[in-house]
């Protein structure tokens, strides 16, 4: 047998080929030792253990008490409306609405709708937008939930009762037990889990 021209009997060729042999495997089996020290070094990224370590990254606002205008949106045909119990809250007699003005605010559940009926006068048939004032905190409808906010303590979520006076799709305006410069917590966690506040 020849290798590169050469009988692989001669000792000499047989030393160099196995030497190159043996130092290939032990390139090859260093490369890997290598490789497994650096990947058990290695953490992989477990969102469920970084949140219990480091709490639930969320979104938040800083508290700020104004004075603003919550449009509620009103679907009127007849000059006849009807709103669910959220946004009956901040209409009243009176109230400005498109061209015209509310009329009557119904106090009781319509039974053939499961909604609050409105009457109004002078409103052209279609949406029109009821403007109603409030002074309060502006907080984001869908953060707000069964009349609570959430507000962060320490790193923790706490349930902070509320008020909500008016509110429409976009924002409530609510009053409670709330501060200039309180963070509230927008992203949906539960009271009292850990969260990470970033600014």
């Amino acid at each position: 047998m020849k290798i590169l021209g050469k009988n692989f009997d001669d000792k000499k060729t047989k030393k160099i080929v196995y030497t190159a042999v043996l130092g290939v495997l032990a390139v090859w089996f260093i490369y890997r030792f290598v490789m497994v020290a650096i990947e058990s070094r290695m953490v992989v990224f477990n969102p469920g253990r970084d949140a219990g370590q480091n709490g639930i990254v969320v979104d938040i606002i800083i508290a700020e008490q104004k004075t603003g205008i919550i449009k509620t949106p009103l679907s009127v045909e007849s000059n006849r409306a009807y709103v669910s119990g959220a946004h009956r809250r901040g209409l009243k007699v009176g109230q400005k609405i498109g061209n015209g003005k509310i009329t009557y605010v119904g106090s009781q559940l319509d039974l053939d709708t499961g909604m609050y009926v409105i009457k109004t006068k002078d409103v052209d048939d279609g949406v029109a937008f009821a403007e109603s004032e409030c002074s309060g905190f502006f907080i984001p409808t869908y953060a707000v939930r069964e009349s609570n906010v959430l507000r962060a303590e320490s790193g923790v979520a706490v349930v902070v009762p509320v008020t909500v006076n008016t509110s429409d799709s976009d924002f409530s305006c609510v009053v409670g037990d709330i501060h200039d410069g309180d963070i509230i917590v927008l992203s949906k966690v539960g009271a009292g889990q850990k969260i990470n506040v970033q600014k």
